[in-house]
């Protein structure tokens, strides 16, 4: 008889802080793992199979700070999570600890599926929060830039890496970058180098993007000026949380070598499966 194939499935979404239909819509989803960004106050009353990270949201950090944190949600019986507790940049941390040097980019979580036949994997929720340039710069930039927060991040997730052989770990990274894969040179108000300079990090790292990509996903019609025509983005972000409106890719998943060939990716982002939050959810299966 055919054996069953056991297959782990998790949802990336930032939730855009404060909605309680938003976490009724991930509860109903039967996922096993939820990375979450711009996370505010959890519900009160959760399901029986939801656990949470148990350790401060904004810790190590006063939450004056900042207001909204990626984290990682447990949602099944069908796995156990890990919490890894969020420490100041040292060179040395505990087994439970990681060492993070942005306020409110990154939470990760050693996840261990109960069937035997599948491995455990680190997975981690990553938020490029924007940062403001020096106002010595006198810069136009309103906005600012997530480039540095992205590479804050990247920094943090080497410590689980340390060996050449990318087939020594096993990390799943998601979450909203705020960059757009790909954008030209003429795209204004754009730092295409700096955008380009992230993702050639994440692969240098051994750390292959996954998606989504086109065709797991609807694509933008027409297609951005601030794009090539040849472009596989596929929007996830809605300005005005219409999806209608939603032209931009910003949220973006990788796996590391070798384990990135069992992650299979696919956006939300349909007119009618966008889903209450200005960015749709982003399924992720592993088998």
């Amino acid at each position: 008889m055919r054996q069953l194939q056991i297959m782990i499935k998790l949802v990336c979404w930032n939730i855009a802080a404060q909605r309680k239909e938003v976490w009724d819509e991930l509860f109903s989803m039967d996922a096993d793992v939820a990375l979450l960004q711009e996370v505010k106050p959890v519900p009160s009353e959760l399901p029986s199979n939801v656990e949470l990270d148990p350790f401060d949201l904004c810790e190590p950090w006063d939450k004056k700070l900042f207001d909204r944190w990626p984290t990682v949600v447990r949602l099944s019986n069908r796995v156990k999570v890990e919490w890894f507790r969020r420490v100041l940049p040292t060179s040395y941390v505990e087994c439970n600890e990681m060492a993070v040097s942005g306020i409110g980019t990154i939470s990760a979580a050693r996840v261990i599926p109960v069937e035997e036949n599948v491995e455990t994997f680190i997975a981690a929720s990553m938020y490029a929060r924007w940062i403001f340039p020096h106002k010595l710069t006198k810069s136009k930039w309103s906005v600012g830039y997530p480039d540095g927060s992205a590479h804050r991040i990247m920094s943090d997730l080497s410590a689980f890496i340390g060996h050449h052989d990318p087939s020594t770990h096993r990390i799943l990274a998601a979450g909203d970058l705020n960059l757009c894969l790909g954008t030209l040179m003429s795209s204004p108000g754009d730092l295409p180098e700096r955008t380009r300079s992230v993702f050639q990090r994440f692969e240098d790292l051994g750390l292959e993007m996954v998606g989504p990509q086109s065709p797991n996903g609807r694509m933008a019609n027409p297609i951005p000026s601030m794009l090539p025509p040849d472009t596989k983005n596929v929007p996830t972000f809605a300005l005005y949380e219409r999806p209608e409106n939603a032209r931009l890719q910003l949220d973006y998943v990788f796996a590391s070598r070798g384990f990135h060939e069992a992650v299979h990716v696919r956006a939300l982002n349909g007119l009618e499966e966008w889903g209450p939050s200005d960015h749709c959810r982003i399924l992720i299966e592993i088998d």
